[in-house]
Order: structure tokens, then C-alpha cells, then sequence
């Protein structure tokens, strides 16, 4: 029989965490997250996404062995603000059985229903900056710190249960070794003396600080137009700030200003830290630490993150003063591939960035939807 729980307590939800670990213990592709970093994203008094969401952490047992887990998620500025009536369902990882999946999204449906929404969409997050999607294709590539990991069933549970396709994303790589900079320097030359642009570069963390929440800005404005997407307000901004600025090699930040010192362009490049989070097994200390602060040091992976451009300079070449100066960063740092994470297959700007890097699809993932109404109660 199975039973499922809300997990409330800190125990509890250290074991709604865990799970995915106890999972994938066996697994070399799953990149364990860091314990305490995700108990600190379900703190609703600790995590500004809470200032627009609600959100209940479920685990599924069966006698006393946890064999699920799942969160339920109604994000308000989307259900208030762009009027999608939609509750979500994150951090979904079951045993392979269909009645796991059936008693957790229950609780789901239960929500949506309350609430009178009219449809579920997962696995998603709370917001735009957090993991999306199951993977549908590339089971046997190494994860990265920002997207889950997910066996084949689960997709098949979810589509014998009557969900669809919702959106579909994509990850890729390519090796550094493979560029050819002289094009991204021609054209850098080129669209800095059309529109008066420059860049800026870092050596140190704290000289980044002061343009986060212009990043930011551009961000909002950036990605606006995408489906779901939700403002970053500013509680986030200086959440974010702590989370991952202080993650990432002050080199691996790009900005661009026009002629009159507005950010019209950002980019961010995390260094490969999976290997490193499999190491520290979701424990900074006593050991984990040395291994994080060693991959920040001298990975060979270099994963982008986030990329930004204003709406009026799309199309305009400015992509490549941005990959100039990331070429030129990841040749001095000895990085050997950089790694796209997920991308809404929609966005067709996203893509064209990357047409002349020759990049090879390594994942793909979705999310999956169902309207309550084609629901049994």
C-alpha cells in the first residue's frame, strides 16, 4: 500500500531531498545537488520565490521505505499576472511504478483543484531560473548542477496517464577546439565601431556585484516574450546574488554597454561542477569544498548559463563581442568543452548564437501537461 506524507519537518524534508541520491546511488550520469543548498530553496521564510508562490514537498511511502517524492507548486504571478491558470509539479522522482506517480500527482490535483486552476504542467520549478523539464533523450550524458536527472519511465508513467507534451528544450555541447575565432573577431570589430558597444571584463567578484541587478533588468526584458516566463523581482535579484555570483569565476561574466553606458547585453558561464558534486556526494564539509573550489579553479567544462540580449539589438552581431571574449577567456583558462544547458526549443535568437559553433545535441527534455477537467475525480 502506498501512502504519501507531506514533508513538513526538517527531517522530512532532508529525506525529500535525499531520495533522488538513495535513487541514483548507482548511476554515474546523476549529479547530486547539495543538500543544504536545496533545503535552503525550500525555506519559505530563506527563498524570496515563496513571495509569489506556495509550494508543498510530498514523499510516497510504502511501509516505511520512501519509494517517491514531488512538490506542488502554484507560482501566482503566473496564474495572477499572465493569467495561466496552472499549478506545477517539481522535484518528481519515483521508484518505477505507475501507483508512486499516481498517489503523489494526486496531491497535485488536489491543489489545482482547490484553487480552481484549469491545468498541471511538470516538472518545473518554482521560477524561470530554477531546473525544468524530464529528460527524454540523453540518459547516458553526465548531468550538470542546474537540470535534474530522470530514468525513461518517467515519461512513460506520465504519458499512460494521459499528459501531453507541454514544451520541449534542448542541451548541447561543443569543443573549444572547433571554433574558429577569427569570424567572432571580425565581427566583434565590426558591431563596436557600428554601434559604439564595448564590453566589460572581471578579475574579482566584488567588482560585479554593482551590475547584477541591471543584468537582471536585462533579463526580465530579455526573455519576456517566452512562454511562462516570470519576472525576477528584486528579493530574488539579491537571492540569486548569494547563490550562484559567488559560484562563478568573476572571468566568466560578460557585459556590454552601448555608447551610453546601458547594459544592452550579459552573459554568465559556470565552470563544470558536476564531477565535483558527485565527489562531495551533497556535503560541502568537510570535503566537499575542496573539490567545488577545485573545479572552479580548473575545470575543462564550461557550462552557459544565462545569456541576455536587449530586444533592440537582437540580430545586430552583438553575440559576437560576447563569444570573442569568452573564447579568449576559456583558451587562457584550459577549458576544452563548453555545455548548453536547457533552451526552450522555441527560442530561434537562442539558437542562432550557437549556428556557427557546429554544436551537438546531447539531451533533450520536456515538460508535460494535463487539464484537470480530462481528469477522473
Amino acid at each position: 500500500m502506498i501512502t504519501v506524507k507531506e514533508a513538513i519537518s526538517k527531517s522530512e524534508l532532508t529525506d525529500f531531498v535525499k531520495f533522488p541520491m538513495k535513487l541514483y546511488r548507482d548511476n554515474p550520469y546523476f549529479v547530486p545537488p547539495l543538500i543544504n543548498d536545496e533545503l535552503a530553496a525550500f525555506d519559505k521564510k530563506n527563498n524570496p520565490a515563496f513571495d509569489h508562490a506556495e509550494a508543498q514537498f510530498y514523499l510516497a511511502y510504502r511501509g516505511k521505505e520512501i519509494v517517491g517524492r514531488l512538490a506542488a507548486i502554484v507560482n501566482w504571478q503566473e496564474v495572477n499576472e499572465q493569467k495561466k491558470s496552472k499549478v506545477r509539479f517539481g522535484w518528481f522522482d519515483v521508484i518505477d511504478d505507475i501507483e508512486v506517480t499516481k498517489a503523489l500527482l494526486q496531491k497535485v490535483y488536489e491543489l489545482g483543484r482547490k484553487h480552481q486552476l484549469a491545468m498541471v504542467e511538470g516538472p518545473i520549478g518554482f521560477s524561470n531560473l530554477d531546473k525544468v523539464g524530464a529528460l527524454t533523450f540523453g540518459y547516458d550524458e553526465l548531468g550538470t548542477a542546474v537540470t535534474w536527472y530522470n530514468a525513461p519511465y518517467y515519461i512513460t508513467h506520465l504519458e499512460q496517464l494521459g499528459f501531453q507534451t507541454e514544451k520541449e528544450y534542448i542541451e548541447s555541447t561543443f569543443l573549444v577546439k572547433d571554433v574558429d575565432p577569427e569570424p567572432l573577431y571580425r565581427g566583434e570589430e565590426l558591431v563596436k565601431k557600428r554601434y559604439g558597444v564595448y564590453s566589460k571584463n572581471f578579475d574579482r567578484t566584488a567588482d560585479i556585484m554593482p551590475y547584477v541587478d541591471q543584468m537582471f533588468d536585462l533579463f526580465n526584458e530579455s526573455y519576456k516574450n517566452l512562454a511562462s516566463f516570470v519576472a525576477v523581482s528584486e528579493r530574488q535579484k539579491e537571492f540569486f546574488k548569494k547563490k550562484y555570483i559567488s559560484f562563478i569565476n568573476p572571468e566568466y561574466i560578460k557585459f556590454v554597454f552601448n555608447s551610453q553606458n546601458q547594459m544592452i547585453a550579459f552573459a554568465i558561464v559556470m565552470p563544470g561542477y558536476a564531477q565535483a558534486l558527485q565527489k562531495a556526494n551533497g556535503k560541502l564539509f568537510p570535503f566537499g569544498i575542496f573539490h567545488l573550489l577545485k573545479a572552479r579553479k580548473s575545470s575543462k567544462d564550461a557550462v552557459f548559463y544565462l545569456i541576455g540580449i536587449a530586444p533592440e539589438y537582437q540580430n545586430k552581431g552583438v553575440t559576437a563581442l560576447i563569444m570573442s571574449e569568452f573564447y579568449r577567456t576559456v583558451i587562457k583558462k584550459g577549458v576544452e568543452r563548453c555545455i548548453r544547458t536547457p533552451e526552450l526549443a522555441e527560442n530561434q535568437a537562442i539558437h542562432l548564437l550557437w549556428r556557427n559553433f557546429n554544436p551537438k545535441v546531447t539531451a533533450r527534455r520536456k515538460t508535460f501537461s494535463i487539464l484537470l477537467e480530462n481528469l477522473k475525480t
